[in-house]
């Protein structure tokens, strides 16, 4: 670690705030008093924000369907849980979650507000993970709780690499939600070969074990390609275009993007995106079995 030492003012720059301080005094009378008051005016300033920011976040959660809040609520209550899984809430996990809001799912300035609000709420909860899961398990339908995985996989993946403790936390809460081990290895799949670069035509990243033992990361061009979109359509590599027009048939079903539309226009976004990894597999495997 490199160490720089800075040279303190001296005593001329020490006096100077204190004497031009007394000459505004001496020249402004009426400012001893204004000065005076200052913390009172401070403290009425942070009392109007802090008004003001708990009007926004009322108006925006009024906005908002009672689905949505409590699919919101339960995530962020879920990821907290998560987070607090080894005894700690960081302020690098805290940074994280609010991350995922902001840039994954877009939220707006009155949106962060409010889950910032949410998160404190969250942290004070006794509810147990399990206990949150079972509510969120019983409370929405089978595609929310694959949206639901899919949130808590992006989160995981915020970690290069990501923590192994949280992703078989991941793979426990998709049990308890009682997602299929098919579904689940979809899901994995994108992360565990990483991010399509293409700029480059490859892959990079973390390596890892899908949900059925799946894959390594390589870095074989094709090969790797072809491994990740039979994995991105559930299936074991080497399975015919019978079996893919099937698995493509059940995930268009799964995440077709008004099946969760009640939900919020943020969580459609997230199964389009999810869409368009599913479509973009199909379009190969239906070029390569032409």
């Amino acid at each position: 670690m490199e160490y720089r030492f800075s040279p303190q003012p001296g005593c001329g720059g020490c006096l100077t705030l204190p004497i031009l301080l007394f000459l505004a005094v001496m020249l402004f009378p009426g400012l001893l008093k204004v000065l005076a008051s200052l913390p009172l005016i401070l403290v009425g300033l942070f009392f109007a924000f802090t008004y003001y920011i708990q009007r926004r976040v009322s108006a925006y959660e009024a906005s908002q369907t009672e689905i949505h809040r409590r699919f919101v609520v339960l995530l962020i209550r879920i990821l907290v849980k998560i987070a607090e899984a080894d005894g700690h809430f960081t302020k690098a996990e805290l940074r994280a979650i609010l991350n995922f809001f902001q840039y994954n799912l877009n939220y707006s300035q009155d949106q962060m507000y409010w889950v910032k609000q949410v998160i404190r709420e969250a942290r004070d909860t006794t509810t147990s993970l399990d206990r949150l899961l079972q509510e969120f398990r019983e409370s929405f339908n089978y595609e929310a709780r694959l949206i639901l995985l899919e949130l808590i996989y992006q989160l995981v993946h915020t970690k290069q690499p990501p923590d192994s403790n949280e992703l078989r936390m991941a793979r426990d809460i998709a049990r308890v939600l009682e997602i299929d081990p098919y579904d689940l290895r979809t899901i994995e799949a994108k992360y565990m070969y990483g991010s399509y670069h293409r700029q480059g035509g490859g892959f990079g990243g973390y390596s890892g074990e899908s949900a059925s033992g799946g894959y390594s990361q390589g870095r074989n061009g094709e090969t790797d390609l072809e491994a990740r979109y039979y994995a991105v359509l559930g299936l074991e590599k080497g399975a015919g275009m019978e079996e893919i027009k099937k698995a493509y048939r059940k995930l268009c079903l799964q995440y077709h993007p008004d099946k969760v539309g009640h939900l919020g226009e943020e969580f459609k976004r997230v199964a389009e995106e999810k869409m368009k990894e599913i479509n973009v597999a199909y379009n190969y495997f239906e070029k390569k079995f032409r």
